[in-house]
């Protein structure tokens, strides 16, 4: 499907694939928009909805500025998906509530952190862009050491899904911790500060930017890649122990057919409309010509690997998942345990009312979110769960 709706009036236009944004979600648009760094126009994935700070769903090319903000509090939260090569669904059984305590007992969640640290972890090689961090955070480095091979809470998960053929697959989604949303809060206050300081007046605080001929740019920059490999190998390492316990619980060997690993909270410079430009996506994932990309449904609904088509309108980009339809609060007061036990009928889940917001009610309908954007990727495979572990 081709572009579905501009909004106008900003700076430049805001290209949109989906006929339905909502007000809160449309005015931070307008608002990014008027933005005077901005390069192009701004292009809005199909799962859009509104975020804190920047609009969730939205990819922003710039030249000679970054917003902190519009990259988000989960620097480098990413999907990773791996097929497990000769396994198919009959291996797994009917009964999986084994399987799922087994990775809760693995992988630490909420705000757990391992007690034992593994020495994959130790090993990392970039661990020395820690002691370059700034120094209100040198003091959490045991914090992030233990919180490698951690999954978080929130829409964060851990899935055991079947492709159409009944192949297994594990996906999990999952980004940089605590040590990268005190990087982002820090960065985030900084640049408000420096807008503070040089008296200027933006529609949004929250929109608030550092330019690159400052320090403080250059130092978010190095903070803001160190944070994103952090999340790759938070991700790698948990994909690792998933797999095993998978092994542990067939009683053999797992080998993995094909591994998919990717951000879609970054920023990063690449080259558009043959112009070098710093690129921002705030909950989408890059999707050049044979990128392959993770588009998650909700802990109902269907998933899907994806390979990018490269589309230049959207900054080679496309959504990176269903998108909410209603706030956690919202869903709250209108879903029951009821609901969500016949939303996740036949999934091995948790079913109660702490993760009542993360019923598939409150997102959008994955089956439309892929239609609308049928002109940014290809779909390599598609998944269903039967097994998810929550934060």
């Amino acid at each position: 499907m081709p572009i579905k709706k501009v909004i106008s009036g900003g700076k430049v236009p805001v290209k949109v694939w989906t006929d339905k944004v909502e007000a809160s979600a449309a005015q931070q648009l307008s608002n990014v928009a008027r933005l005077p760094f901005l390069f192009k126009h701004v292009a809005v994935m199909p799962d859009v909805h509104w975020g804190m700070g920047a609009t969730i769903g939205s990819v922003m090319a710039t030249k000679g500025a970054i917003c902190p903000a519009a990259v988000g509090v989960d620097i480098g939260c990413g999907m990773a998906a791996s097929k497990l090569k000769g396994i198919t669904a009959n291996d797994l059984g009917h009964s999986l509530s084994k399987l799922r305590s087994s990775i809760e007992h693995s992988v630490p969640v909420g705000f757990n952190q391992n007690k034992k640290v593994a020495d994959e972890v130790l090993a990392w090689a970039h661990w020395d862009g820690f002691d370059k961090l700034p120094d209100i955070l040198q003091d959490l480095k045991s914090k992030a050491i233990a919180q490698i091979c951690s999954l978080g809470g929130g829409n964060h998960f851990i899935e055991v899904c079947l492709d159409e053929k009944n192949g297994v697959w594990v996906m999990l989604h999952s980004g940089s911790r605590h040590i990268g949303k005190r990087i982002a809060d820090v960065y985030i206050n900084k640049a408000k500060g420096l807008m503070k300081k040089l008296f200027i007046d933006l529609p949004d605080p929250h929109l608030a930017y550092l330019a690159a001929e400052t320090q403080e740019f250059k130092d978010y920059m190095r903070d803001l890649l160190w944070a994103q490999s952090y999340a790759l190998e938070n991700r790698r390492i948990m994909m690792n122990r998933v797999i095993k316990d998978v092994g542990f619980y067939l009683d053999r060997k797992i080998e993995v057919e094909t591994m998919v690993n990717c951000h879609h909270n970054f920023a990063k410079m690449e080259e558009h409309y043959g112009e070098e430009v710093l690129i921002t996506r705030k909950g989408a994932v890059r999707a050049r010509v044979g990128d392959m990309g993770i588009i998650p449904g909700s802990m109902g609904a269907r998933s899907y690997i994806v390979e990018g088509k490269g589309n230049p309108e959207s900054f080679m980009s496309c959504s990176h998942g269903a998108g909410r339809a209603m706030s956690r609060s919202k869903a709250r007061q209108r879903f029951k345990v009821e609901d969500l036990k016949k939303q996740t009928a036949g999934v091995e889940c948790r079913k109660d009312k702490d993760v009542i917001d993360e019923i598939p009610g409150a997102y959008k309908d994955i089956e439309k979110v892929m239609e609308d954007q049928n002109d940014l990727v290809e779909i390599k495979a598609v998944l269903k769960q039967v097994l998810c572990v929550k934060g």
